[in-house]
């Protein structure tokens, strides 16, 4: 039993990973702190690239973080587990039983202990209650399901060269994730093109719904517009003002009592906070089930419970749920805490720096947006910059996590495993 303050993490996205690493670093090695990430994977993937991993234009085993290896370069330790629940006034959480695919018990619920509880569980699509998303639509929430997606959409791709078919996906959600999907399954069919089976390519029917007036509604209207008329240059449909009323295993039904059949049924439409957080011992949740926090991210109810990135909802200035606001979030939290913990003081207010955004269309095309409006981008040139831009924010994350030595040496096997590996996924 440690004697040690006890700091314990959940969820090992963009903000769990750098809060462990930043306090690891600092205070795990030393032995001052008694540091605990939990997370139900084993290893970590910045979430902006799920729709790469999904289309299989990035092999993630170069682009993984396996948490054990990197808890014990780092000071923290790891716990393979997923939460179940918190028993607040003993400090104890508890992990539910761990089972195999046939339901075997290989452990039994488990409990740990801490003295500060930092939530960092994320978001998911929020199906909004629709017929038949939950049991007929695919996910893309995290590396897992965006594997599985994968994997569906290479032997569909096989099936379509050889039966000369063609191939039907429709993607609900025009943000972010929805669009740079579609785009990027466009870009691994014409990578994949250049190792065809037949002489012909096979068709691949792309649609996009959005259930507002634009996509892309976070960035500025010149930007939704132009990422509109590069996705149909693609002959991907796009579909605004659509609203979904139900999915079955053919398609999706609309609000107006058309259809939308296809064969991939993607759900990227809203946002959520995981169920479980509704089972946090009295927690105050909003209305998506995030955590309500106060300004300086401790929640509401416990002065020893801190929420942060995509589960956490201030509702003083309520804030997106993008991999920008998690990040700094987590080093506002991982600079003061130690301070709550040590000296008892407060935790500071948390400031959102709006450094603007970046949305990449694969090779095709990108563009930013500054937090003052002003935009950048578009054109194949212009578009490279943006690209490279939101190229350049992954290679930052990891150059945080590993540190630069590490940080090069990763730049430098995924540059050389352009030259032996197929540039899209192919088994």
């Amino acid at each position: 039993m440690s004697d040690r303050f006890r700091v314990v993490i959940v969820g090992g996205g963009v903000a769990g990973m750098a809060i462990a690493t930043r306090l690891g670093n600092s205070l795990g090695r030393s032995g001052k702190l008694d540091i605990t990430l939990v997370d139900k994977g084993f290893s970590h993937v910045w979430k902006p690239m799920l729709h790469c991993f999904a289309a299989g234009t990035a092999r993630n085993e170069n682009d993984r973080i396996t948490f054990i290896s990197h808890a014990a370069a780092h000071g923290f330790r790891f716990c393979y587990g997923e939460i179940a629940g918190i028993d607040r006034a003993a400090k104890r959480l508890k992990l539910a039983p761990l089972e195999e695919e046939d339901h075997e018990v290989l452990l039994d619920e488990r409990y740990l202990d801490y003295d500060v509880l930092i939530f960092a569980i994320g978001s998911r699509a929020n199906d909004f209650g629709t017929p038949g998303v939950v049991e007929n639509c695919i996910f893309l929430d995290n590396i897992v399901e965006a594997n599985n997606f994968n994997e569906r959409f290479r032997h569909a791709v096989i099936q379509a060269y050889g039966r000369g078919s063609p191939l039907d996906i429709a993607i609900v959600g025009g943000g972010a994730t929805g669009v740079q999907l579609a785009a990027e399954l466009h870009k691994a069919l014409d990578i994949g093109s250049l190792y065809n089976f037949t002489p012909v390519t096979p068709e691949m029917r792309v649609t996009l719904l959005e259930a507002g007036p634009r996509i892309l509604p976070a960035f500025p209207e010149n930007v939704s517009a132009a990422a509109q008329k590069q996705l149909e240059a693609l002959k991907i449909k796009v579909l605004t003002s659509t609203m979904v009323s139900g999915a079955d295993e053919h398609g999706f039904m609309l609000k107006d009592g058309t259809r939308v059949d296809a064969q991939f049924r993607v759900w990227a439409a809203g946002v959520k906070a995981p169920d479980v957080t509704r089972q946090m011992d009295g927690l105050e949740c909003g209305r998506g089930g995030q955590f309500l926090v106060r300004p300086n991210l401790q929640t509401t109810l416990d002065d020893s419970i801190f929420a942060v990135g995509d589960c956490a909802f201030i509702s003083d200035s309520p804030l997106a749920p993008t991999a920008q606001v998690a990040r700094q979030q987590a080093h506002h939290l991982a600079r003061y805490l130690p301070g709550f913990i040590f000296n008892k003081k407060p935790v500071s207010t948390f400031k959102f720096r709006n450094r603007g955004a970046i949305v990449a269309l694969g090779d095709y095309n990108g563009w930013g947006a500054f937090a003052d409006g002003k935009t950048f981008g578009g054109g194949f040139m212009h578009g490279l910059s943006a690209r490279l831009g939101h190229m350049a924010l992954y290679r930052q994350h990891q150059f945080e996590l590993y540190g630069p030595f590490r940080g090069m040496i990763a730049c430098f096997t995924d540059w050389l495993d352009g030259f032996v590996r197929p540039p899209v996924r192919m088994d």
